[in-house]
């Protein structure tokens, strides 16, 4: 069985929601039967939408360092819970040896698989996100369009995240009616939750109806390059 190294801390919650999803969805008869997963959970890498939108330091050399520590480990793989860091995938894996699993790219292609008919998506996301067509220069290739919200909404979003960021599980100094009145405008149509947090946000809000989560689809993925089945295969 291979062993699957975590580049997280982008942030903390996210990188822990992404190692529960691997651990629930492993089919495993015991602990034994479990994965073997490197976790550097290395929180002091830059942010990445600060340094996408003109305002912070590059986080590149952080990221770097990172994963170089879970290869030097013996991570067979790498993934990495933070859809606006995908921005960064080129440049980062060329300083490794070993595969890294693209989450942007898995989302495309569970998707198609999913349901081949599907031209266009919502996407929440990160502004960093957004600037840097992080999903829009994947989705392209596999004849995806990428669907944005209006600013009200996408404030709304930034706040959310945010909040899960700095541990706010609350979330209750922030008016989530502009976020619900545009999924209710929207029904019927996928919606990807294209920020790490807001598959933690959604679960504590209750909300799942017609979502895509990334996280999970990266947990799936990570589990079969292992060499184990999930509970859905």
């Amino acid at each position: 069985m291979k062993t699957v190294g975590i580049l997280g801390g982008m942030g903390p919650l996210a990188t822990s929601d992404l190692f529960n999803k691997i651990v629930t969805l492993t089919d495993a008869k015991d602990d034994n039967d479990h994965i073997h997963i490197i976790l550097n959970n290395y929180p002091i890498i830059p942010d990445r939408t600060n340094y996408i939108l003109g305002n912070g330091e590059n986080p590149i050399k952080y990221m770097i360092e990172a994963a170089l520590k879970l290869q030097v480990m013996g991570s067979d793989v790498i993934i990495m819970p933070c859809n606006t860091a995908h921005y960064f995938y080129e440049e980062l894996t060329k300083y490794l040896t070993i595969p890294f699993i693209n989450m942007i790219e898995e989302t495309a292609k569970e998707i198609k698989k999913t349901d081949p008919e599907t031209k266009k998506i919502c996407l929440l996301s990160t502004q960093g996100t957004y600037k840097a067509k992080v999903y829009d220069n994947v989705f392209e290739n596999y004849g995806l369009e990428i669907l944005r919200p209006e600013e009200a909404v996408q404030n709304c979003v930034t706040d959310i995240i945010y909040s899960i960021k700095k541990g706010d599980t609350s979330l209750e100094n922030i008016d989530k009616s502009i976020l619900t009145s545009y999924l209710d405008s929207i029904k019927g149509k996928n919606i990807i939750l294209g920020c790490t947090e807001l598959p933690v946000a959604f679960d504590i809000m209750g909300i799942k109806e017609g979502c895509i989560d990334p996280t999970k689809i990266l947990a799936k993925s990570a589990i079969r390059f292992a060499g184990k089945n999930t509970i859905e295969d």
